[in-house]
């Protein structure tokens, strides 16, 4: 009887033990990646009837986190994604494509502009960074304005974003390499 006793004891200190501790917080706590190392352009084109200008969108990838043969993340790291870039008119082969040039965000739909971030009830929207940890979404941190500098084979962001305790933040990042061009008509 007495060792069921302890057993039993054992089991309920065990249990308490597992409760009382806290569970490791997100890599997304401490801070985001300086660089992302792999970015799609999801080119998209006049995709908007009330907007005359062409619309690409970023999928930037850090160290550790790339899409498998089916598009979805694999391994852990961060997502940087921004939609509804708005690119200025051109013509040939690039005019579906982002131009070299600052991009900022805002609401207007001019050529270079993006939609700044937003969260809509739950869902993020514009530009946000994804944190997946073994291929899972463990963090979203919505971002809510910034600027975008494209120099051809750069890019150098400054982001803004108001942390979980309720100060502003600036977030800056690059990446450098090529986009790797997305149709997504």
């Amino acid at each position: 009887m007495r060792h069921i006793i302890h057993h039993t004891l054992y089991i309920i200190a065990f249990m308490l033990c597992l409760i009382g501790c806290k569970p490791n917080m997100p890599a997304a706590y401490r801070g985001f990646p300086q660089a992302y190392v792999l970015a799609y352009e999801e080119q998209y084109g006049r995709a908007y009837d009330s907007v005359p200008h062409c619309v690409v969108a970023l999928d930037l990838y850090s160290e550790g986190l790339e899409l498998d043969t089916e598009h979805r993340m694999k391994g852990t790291g961060y997502n940087l994604y921004l939609s509804d870039i708005f690119v200025p008119d051109r013509t040939g082969a690039d005019s579906l494509r982002l131009a070299p040039g600052t991009y900022r965000s805002a609401n207007s739909a001019e050529p270079f502009t993006f939609l700044p971030g937003q969260d809509y009830e739950g869902t993020p929207h514009g530009m946000y960074v994804l944190y997946v940890e073994e291929g899972k979404l463990q963090t979203i941190q919505v971002l809510d304005s910034g600027t975008m500098v494209y120099a051809g084979d750069s890019l150098l962001f400054t982001l803004y974003y108001c942390d979980s305790n309720g100060t502003n933040t600036t977030y800056t990042t690059r990446f450098k390499g090529t986009l790797i061009p997305w149709l997504k008509q």
